[in-house]
């Protein structure tokens, strides 16, 4: 085997790794950015969440942090009617993982926030 042959078998063999590799860092961005997105939803719907008492105010709140894929977050508030007590809303948020690969696995991103009721 001359050493030009050599070289493109190896090529050959390394840029599968490579290209899994980048393809699994992105993937790994992607989720980051999707759980910091729940994240902030999760606070918004809190900060509704302490201000309005309807909990449905929370909820539209949390959907709307979300844009296109509020619609599809499950949100719950618990809100207590004594001022200074904390209400929480919590917001899950199904994501595909690898969709491009075998249809993807779906997995549940969760965040919490709590804020003190002001009225």
């Amino acid at each position: 085997m001359t050493q030009r042959g050599s070289a493109v078998v190896e090529f050959a063999l390394v840029v599968p790794l490579v290209l899994a590799l980048v393809l699994g860092l992105v993937e790994v961005a992607l989720v980051a950015r999707t759980q910091m997105e729940v994240v902030n939803a999760a606070r918004e719907g809190a900060r509704e969440a302490a201000a309005s008492p309807d909990p449905s105010d929370a909820v539209r709140a949390s959907r709307a942090a979300l844009g296109e894929s509020g619609s599809s977050a499950r949100v719950s508030v618990r809100r207590p009617d004594t001022v200074g007590r904390l209400a929480e809303v919590q917001v899950t948020l199904p994501y595909r993982v690898a969709a491009a690969f075998l249809g993807g696995v779906v997995v549940e991103i969760t965040a919490k926030a709590v804020m003190r009721v002001e009225r």
